[in-house]
């Protein structure tokens, strides 16, 4: 023989709750569906945009790289006018990342900011001070406040007069 559920006993007032609660929760689930498909549409319409913003700059690129593929001489002018069609298809591209709120750091002293720099490199240098940047190698992101891609610097290096002193002596030593 199979045993039986128990058998809970509830009152009317706690069956009307337990209704009344279910029912909220099916209205809550219909508003959550629909604000779900909301921004899947939003989101569909804002990469289309993306996308589209972005071919234009593909768009540019491809116009010259068809222009030098079908001129191996380009004329003095063209050559002239391609570091500015160049720069104009960057700001493009720029301004489309500015649109979603991707942006260049900027840096506002010659001092790394170790937390907008990465150096990836020194370079013995006299005529500056220690730890000046001397060359940013790749431009760095921020997306809102996070930082995306910290900007990659190259920064002097002088030589401390504790290392002259050393190779003095060494030099000394030797001779």
């Amino acid at each position: 023989m199979s045993e039986l559920p128990p058998i809970y006993p509830l009152s009317q007032e706690l069956r009307d709750l337990l209704i009344q609660k279910l029912g909220i929760l099916e209205k809550e689930n219909v508003v959550l569906q629909q604000s779900l498909r909301e921004q899947k549409t939003q989101t569909a319409a804002q990469t289309e945009d993306l996308f589209l913003e972005l071919l234009e700059v593909a768009d540019a690129l491809e116009a010259l790289l068809d222009y030098l593929e079908n001129n191996p001489n380009p004329s003095p002018e063209f050559i002239e006018r391609l570091p500015r069609s160049i720069a104009a298809v960057n700001r493009k591209f720029i301004s489309v990342l500015g649109k979603r709120q991707l942006l260049p750091i900027e840096l506002t002293t010659t001092e790394p900011d170790f937390n907008l720099c990465r150096v990836i490199d020194r370079e013995e240098r006299t005529d500056v001070p220690d730890q000046t940047i001397t060359k940013i190698v790749r431009r760095g992101f921020r997306w809102g406040d996070k930082i995306l891609r910290p900007t990659e610097v190259i920064t002097a290096k002088v030589e401390s007069n504790l290392d002259d002193n050393i190779n003095e002596i060494i030099n000394e030593t030797i001779n």
